[in-house]
């Protein structure tokens, strides 16, 4: 008689990670099954989601609303709510199952650290930060934590910026085309009453393009999923970023030089807060130091496939040329 089929379970597989985690784990032979706003469950539907969830071997949760938007009421709504509600409705499938996943994997955000320009923030020493995308984070993780699943282990992936064809890397790529991939400096701006009040102010740090960067390749975002896996004895938080943080400057120049522009325009807080308007954005996604390294990971023997961030962002230019013909 042959082997049962082990199943996965993916929530939010229609994004950018949760593609590349489904093909592969398909790949592995897995029977893959999705929640989301469609799929084989949808989010309201806990008991769907309980029949998903009862007798998988892992469940990895990548719900959420992208951050790459303005920071007005209602999106601020949505991004809380998309990220804890989906993983209280996880947490109580999982509670009820008669046969609980060993393991959950849930997204997670290198932005609960704070700000650092100091020094690195690892998972037993960093410092958790403030303001409204903190707090967005510390809530995810406490949905996530705080429930009482004691048959089913659980790791949160705080990931830094993911880099892949089709991934956060694509509107950095057109900038440095346009001529305008040059360091985005800080710099003084206006702290509005209803930005102060809803936590999105951050205050001028001077980074002067010395912020620093944290990224991971989405090839080890798979890795590392499949490595935690693997290791019973990972659990809690983990980062999820690359050995080698680098920093604004120097990312921009290897992207300018990866896509063949010597030159790119800096831009100033000033023109970031018009121009993060103008495209409904914000700045922090630009301007907040983020350094982030992945102690655990490292302690626990996991080697990165893309450690070095000139290679990394070769090889995705390559691919993306490649599928461009």
């Amino acid at each position: 008689m042959a082997p049962e089929q082990p199943r996965v379970v993916i929530a939010g597989a229609s994004g950018f990670v949760g593609r590349y985690l489904q093909d592969a784990f398909r790949d592995e032979g897995y029977e893959v099954v999705t929640v989301g706003r469609s799929g084989d469950a949808v989010w309201g539907n806990t008991m769907r989601i309980r029949e998903l969830v009862d007798g998988a071997a892992l469940v990895v949760n990548m719900a959420g609303k992208s951050v790459d938007c303005r920071y007005g009421r209602r999106n601020r709504a949505e991004i809380l709510r998309s990220r804890v509600d989906t993983t209280l409705e996880l947490a109580e499938a999982i509670r009820t199952a008669e046969h609980p996943p060993p393991l959950w994997l849930n997204a997670s955000t290198a932005t609960i650290y704070r700000h650092a320009d100091d020094r690195p923030q690892d998972e037993d020493t960093g410092e958790l930060g403030e303001g409204f995308s903190v707090s967005v984070a510390r809530a995810w993780e406490r949905a996530f934590f705080d429930a009482d699943l004691p048959a089913t282990r659980r790791v949160a992936l705080r990931m830094a910026i993911v880099f892949g064809d089709g991934s956060a890397l694509v509107p950095l790529l057109r900038l440095a085309q346009a001529g305008l991939g040059g360091p985005q400096y800080d710099g003084p701006w206006f702290p509005t009453r209803s930005r102060l009040r809803a936590g999105t102010y951050h205050h001028d740090r001077h980074t002067h393009g010395r912020q620093r960067f944290s990224w991971v390749h989405v090839a080890d975002v798979v890795g590392i999923v499949r490595f935690v896996r693997d290791h019973p004895e990972i659990e809690g938080p983990v980062n999820v970023s690359s050995p080698e943080p680098s920093d604004n400057r120097t990312v921009m120049a290897t992207i300018r030089d990866a896509v063949g522009r010597r030159i790119g325009i800096p831009t100033w807080r000033w023109m970031l807060e018009l121009g993060s308007f103008a495209i409904r954005t914000e700045t922090e996604l630009v301007l907040k130091s983020r350094w982030v390294v992945p102690t655990r990971l490292l302690a626990a023997g996991y080697e990165f496939r893309h450690p070095d961030l000139r290679g990394a962002l070769a090889g995705i230019i390559a691919e993306r040329r490649q599928h461009r013909g």
